[in-house]
């Protein structure tokens, strides 16, 4: 079993080395060229080409956790360009961009489920999957195309870090109220340790600099590596498991960091390992993707993809004048926050344990299309997004009065 499974991780990390390789050589994103692979190579159809097996990895258990550190250590590596401080200070900006989010995207959620003749508890669903855009896809996008640093990345952190600790109280009403599984005071019990672990540690992070900074100061990398690994990891497991992000908590933890000196040997110690964490995670959505049964929902994908890709680009453009952007950095706030992922899976995920046969198979078929289309089309807006806002601001003025 042993030899099976190193044959396979094997297998996993060389496809992804080859795809990562052949992205470069065409200039486009590694994202896309990941995710491929992993339909390419995983255990859902197409399994086989002119009879040979293309079914190269199967044992998804051990991907799955390293996918799951790649979650946590893109966003671990967001959280250190951002301050607490910074944070508070932008607090009312970023409750104005999260609310003008979740309004356009959540209920052009709604207006689908209508259109298409869902229940209620089926259009919940739905709405869901389309509202939260995502973290680990976007992270990595905004890293490989050198945006970490403008200014629209704090709209669009701001709307994450909103959307994350909305998804997380969603999941746990959805769960207990609509799904039967737990009392209305068992959620709100459950949300609020989840916001409680939060303010916890948000005051570490305001008021630990010298503690952090006294206790990852270790002259051996190893060592250094380890402690970063080990507590970043522990702090997102415990948040997972009272209801919180996981996410969102790497992030936080992210920010304990960026008032210390740390920073650059984290840049330079750590960054490699994000970086195959973050590759295994990408690879992980294709495994997940039978393409098969993308006919069955057809429709409502391409529905979905037209109406949710605009709808995010205006939202993610009314935030970005929230924050006073002007019209061009405003659009690219916009096309920064396309791509959907990990979120809009593990709500597809607690549709598929429960209720009406749509729930447990079209909602599902549907999330893992949408997903992959998004976080494909959402990598390539990014890339392009230079050229998209020349064509629509160049020589013609901004959509938007400066």
């Amino acid at each position: 079993m042993a030899e099976v499974l190193l044959l396979e991780v094997g297998i996993a990390l060389t496809g992804i080395a080859v795809a990562g390789t052949l992205a470069n050589r065409i200039g486009l994103s590694v994202i896309p060229a990941y995710i491929l692979v992993g339909i390419l190579i995983g255990p859902n159809e197409p399994s086989s080409v002119a009879g040979i097996s293309l079914t190269l990895v199967e044992d998804r258990e051990f991907i799955d956790v390293l996918a799951e550190l790649g979650i946590v250590f893109l966003l671990f590596f967001l959280g250190l360009e951002f301050s607490i401080s910074q944070l508070l200070n932008d607090r009312t900006r970023i409750v104005k961009a999260g609310t003008v989010d979740f309004l356009v995207n959540f209920g052009l959620g709604i207006v689908l489920g209508i259109v298409f003749g869902f229940s209620i508890i089926e259009t919940l669903f739905v709405a869901g999957i389309v509202y939260i855009s995502s973290s680990a896809v976007i992270t990595k996008s905004l890293t490989e195309n050198g945006w970490i640093a403008n200014p629209e990345s704090s709209p669009i952190l701001g709307t994450l870090v909103f959307e994350d600790i909305l998804i997380a109280m969603y999941l746990a009403l959805l769960s207990a109220v609509v799904l039967g599984s737990g009392s209305v005071v068992d959620a709100l019990t459950t949300v609020g340790t989840a916001l409680g672990f939060l303010g916890g540690l948000t005051i570490v992070a305001w008021y630990g600099a010298e503690t952090v900074e006294r206790a990852f100061d270790v002259p051996s990398d190893e060592l250094f590596l380890l402690r970063i690994l080990g507590t970043t990891t522990l702090v997102a497991g415990v948040a997972l498991a009272v209801g919180l992000s996981e996410a969102v908590a790497a992030f936080f933890v992210g920010t304990a960091f960026s008032n210390t000196d740390h920073t650059g040997r984290i840049e330079d110690v750590v960054a490699p390992t994000r970086d195959f964490f973050a590759a295994v995670f990408f690879f992980a959505i294709g495994l997940t993707t039978d393409v098969t049964v993308l006919g069955d929902v057809v429709l409502l994908l391409a529905s979905a993809v037209v109406l949710t890709t605009v709808g995010k680009v205006a939202s993610g453009t009314l935030s970005g004048r929230v924050y006073d952007l002007d019209g061009t950095r405003s659009l690219r706030v916009g096309l920064g926050l396309v791509p959907r992922g990990e979120f809009s899976l593990v709500i597809a995920a607690l549709a598929a344990g429960s209720g009406t046969e749509t729930l447990r198979s079209v909602i599902p078929a549907f999330a893992v299309g949408y997903v992959l289309v998004m976080s494909i089309l959402g990598t390539i807006l990014v890339q392009h997004a230079d050229g998209i806002t020349n064509i629509i601001h160049g020589g013609r003025g901004s959509l938007f009065p400066e």
